[in-house]
């Protein structure tokens, strides 16, 4: 299993099923020089809280769960 497909496991097992209870999830969009960079989607996409969600809720997750992950930043760009 490459990097990409380790990080979007733990997104997909360990930080969907909580951001759930918001009606939302997070995505990967790219892992680029040890930086994991996540798009929130469904309710948290539009959510004022998602950039400390991402910084205090995904990034541990993550990086307790992948090794070699610097850090993880939220994608603001528009959604295809």
């Amino acid at each position: 299993m490459d990097k990409k497909q380790q990080i979007q496991k733990v997104l997909e097992e360990k930080v969907n099923p909580l951001l759930s209870a918001h009606f939302g999830g997070a995505n990967l969009v790219s892992f680029d020089d040890n930086v994991a960079k996540v798009r929130m989607t469904g309710a948290c996409a539009t959510c004022p809280s998602a950039q400390f969600t991402v910084e205090s809720i995904v990034k541990s997750i993550v990086m307790e769960n992948c090794e070699g992950v610097e850090d993880v930043t939220l994608d603001t760009s528009a959604s295809e």
